[in-house]
């Protein structure tokens, strides 16, 4: 797709709060708007890139790349990526998930990890594809908040 472009999400503007907003729901998760504070949060935090794929000026697919320096090593975590409906199998995902894996390097990660769940059969394709293998582990959750 020649008009496809994956930026990092430095600012934040009024459109572009609008764009992650629409795409925040079709992730699936209980979150359905983030405020524009929240989103500024995001971004400007350090351990943090969020890349996005922009086609014709909108955004139609964002994922938050998350590097953490621990005592064994410098790890990176792929979160809430997400591809808008309308653009899915036409590389927005792919294009995303390995500009992603290329920043994680430059920032000295040893290894990428991502969750998806288990409904989500064609982004776990994507992801076989581009060299993530599965793992056996057990993933646990502390709510804090209700």
């Amino acid at each position: 797709m020649s008009d496809l472009s994956v930026t990092v999400l430095d600012r934040l503007t009024d459109d572009l709060v609008k764009d992650v907003n629409r795409l925040i729901p079709q992730l699936g998760k209980e979150t359905t708007e983030a405020p524009a504070d929240h989103l500024e949060r995001v971004v400007r935090a350090e351990s943090n890139t969020v890349l996005a794929v922009r086609i014709g000026g909108q955004v139609v697919g964002l994922l938050t790349l998350v590097v953490m320096v621990l005592p064994t090593g410098v790890t990176g975590r792929l979160e809430d990526v997400v591809v808008d409906e309308e653009h899915r199998s036409r590389g927005v995902g792919r294009a995303l998930v390995e500009e992603a894996l290329r920043e994680a390097h430059r920032r000295g990660a040893r290894e990428v990890d991502l969750t998806s769940r288990p409904s989500r059969v064609a982004a776990h394709r994507l992801y076989e594809k581009v060299g993530f293998a599965r793992r056996e582990t057990g993933v646990f959750r502390y709510r804090l908040r209700p």
